[in-house]
């Protein structure tokens, strides 16, 4: 018994904080709606949940990520891919996925029930809304776990990342978020190749966007 506890435990505290705080506030947007109501005394975000959900999730995955990457960490946004990186390569394969993914999203969501119900009454936050919804929520995944991940696993990191945002879709139609496992490596990728999360943020932007009004039109 005593050898058991004799072990060493070495543990990376930036990782354990990357790990807390990412699914704090991942469980913190799931039951706490809206997490700023001192917003509704905006006219314009009155009875707008899409436009509200935005700034819930600007705080949350931006705002606070943000503030232990420079407060805590003391490390430069850059190195978590707060950055245009490699804008070459990063236009390259945003119009390389716009291209190959338009087709599949026409397919998979034109006729498919559960799609256009979950989207069609999303049609009013295009786009601004979706690309407030969405900034957080790429910066999250692509740029605080995945730079901050690589920095202990390297390339596992890709992987790493890949699994919360997965979870994270449980609730939306159930084609999309089996997808998703292998959709947050491939977002992962693109932000590991160029070193930004802005690209796969402008796919992602895309693809939910072109999904809306699929749904919508379909």
């Amino acid at each position: 018994m005593r050898k058991l506890f004799d072990r060493d435990l070495h543990l990376d505290w930036k990782i354990a904080v990357l790990t807390i705080v990412s699914t704090l506030v991942l469980i913190v947007d799931f039951y706490h709606f809206p997490l700023l109501p001192w917003l509704k005394w905006f006219k314009v975000l009155e009875n707008n949940e899409l436009l509200m959900k935005g700034f819930d999730r600007t705080l949350l995955y931006f705002i606070i990520p943000m503030f232990f990457i420079l407060v805590v960490f003391r490390e430069n946004p850059k190195d978590y891919g707060l950055t245009l990186g490699d804008w070459k390569a990063g236009i390259v394969l945003t119009l390389v996925a716009i291209i190959l993914i338009a087709p599949i999203l026409w397919l998979v969501g034109h006729g498919n029930a559960s799609m256009q119900n979950y989207y069609r009454p999303m049609m009013a936050g295009l786009p601004w809304i979706m690309l407030l919804d969405l900034f957080g929520w790429e910066f999250l995944f692509r740029g605080w776990l995945l730079f901050g991940y690589a920095q202990k696993f390297g390339s596992e990191a890709l992987w790493l990342q890949a699994v919360p945002f997965a979870l994270a879709h449980i609730g939306k139609p159930e084609l999309e978020t089996l997808s998703t496992i292998i959709g947050g490596f491939i977002f992962g990728w693109v932000a590991w190749r160029t070193k930004s999360f802005i690209y796969p943020l402008f796919i992602h932007l895309f693809v939910t966007s072109f999904t809306i009004v699929v749904a919508a039109f379909s």
